[in-house]
């Protein structure tokens, strides 16, 4: 198999997105979002419980659009509603077309892992499994490529970014939390930078972005951006040097560390126990990765983290 086509399934959630866009480019392969539609009727049910049939999701509409020329020969997944559409897909391809195919699926499928032909979980989750690869934090769309060349048109020195995520299941990431984080910022970190960069996400709460913009409306230092252009948001990483992340995003931390300056972790007051959280922060902490907001500000170094370069080439060694 030389050139590999992708069909990247997800329900299209930002971070699923960053996984399976960051996959595909790192195997070289031509890809295409397939978005996953499920029949309301059967999407409470988790995957090990659904029927692995076409009525599951919106089968028709995704196939009716192959291109003849580009078979898709690797299917790569994310999220709970997209295991049972990886594992129907692949099979009507094999069933149909004379030819090879596989299906990764990224974090764990609740379902017999014989159903994909690699599944790849941060180490933090504790899969294990002859076809599993265990990640250092969440694979993403960042490459160090990408950051370097950003590195290029840095103009200010003692940059600090902050990198905002927004409410999940475990965190409410209320307005009176980032009050309370940002007068820390304020008090403890803003004297010791030229610049203050602030990059909203999807998820960002548009009264957090509103208060944010009024804060900080007289001070020239801050620039805020919640305009979501991916080049902006890898330029905040590349020109920091120094980065602050809220918890609630494990996939914005894992892309920070890519860039190897000094991390430091936002914490907000979790709704529920977020036991991953945990044990990928004691991770990150062992691997000298990350600090809380309140350590103290020294300078520290670790090892860049390329995830998913590193597991695209242990498959691309396996399919090619």
């Amino acid at each position: 198999m030389q050139n590999l086509n992708a069909w990247l399934l997800t329900e299209g959630a930002h971070g699923m997105v960053s996984q399976v866009e960051g996959l595909a480019k790192a195997l070289n392969a031509n890809f295409v979002h397939q978005k996953i539609i499920y029949n309301s009727f059967l999407s409470f049910l988790p995957p090990k419980f659904s029927p692995k049939n076409r009525i599951v999701f919106n089968f028709d509409e995704i196939i009716k659009n192959v291109n003849p020329s580009q078979i898709p020969n690797i299917f790569i997944s994310c999220g709970r509603k997209s295991v049972i559409p990886s594992i129907v897909l692949k099979q009507h391809f094999i069933k149909n077309y004379d030819s090879k195919f596989y299906n990764i699926h990224i974090q764990d499928p609740k379902i017999n892992f014989n159903y994909f032909d690699f599944i790849i979980a941060p180490e933090h989750d504790g899969l294990t499994g002859g076809n599993v690869f265990s990640s250092k934090g969440a694979i993403h769309y960042i490459s160090n490529e990408e950051i370097e060349d950003a590195r290029q048109t840095k103009k200010n020195k003692n940059v600090l970014a902050v990198i905002l995520g927004g409410p999940n299941k475990y965190y409410n990431f209320s307005l009176k939390e980032l009050k309370n984080i940002f007068t820390y910022i304020d008090q403890h970190f803003l004297s010791n930078f030229s610049q203050l960069l602030i990059v909203s996400s999807r998820r960002t709460p548009e009264a957090i972005n509103s208060y944010l913009i009024d804060r900080y409306k007289n001070d020239n230092k801050v620039h805020l951006d919640n305009s979501l252009n991916r080049d902006n948001y890898i330029k905040a990483l590349a020109h920091a040097d120094r980065i602050i992340v809220t918890s609630d995003s494990i996939s914005m931390i894992s892309e920070a560390a890519t860039t190897g300056s000094p991390i430091h972790i936002a914490q907000l007051n979790p709704v529920k126990n977020d036991y991953r959280f945990i044990k990928f922060l004691n991770l990150f902490r062992d691997l000298n990765i990350v600090k809380l907001l309140d350590e103290k500000q020294e300078n520290w170094t670790y090892d860049k983290l390329y995830e998913t370069k590193r597991i695209a080439d242990l498959i691309k060694n396996k399919i090619l």
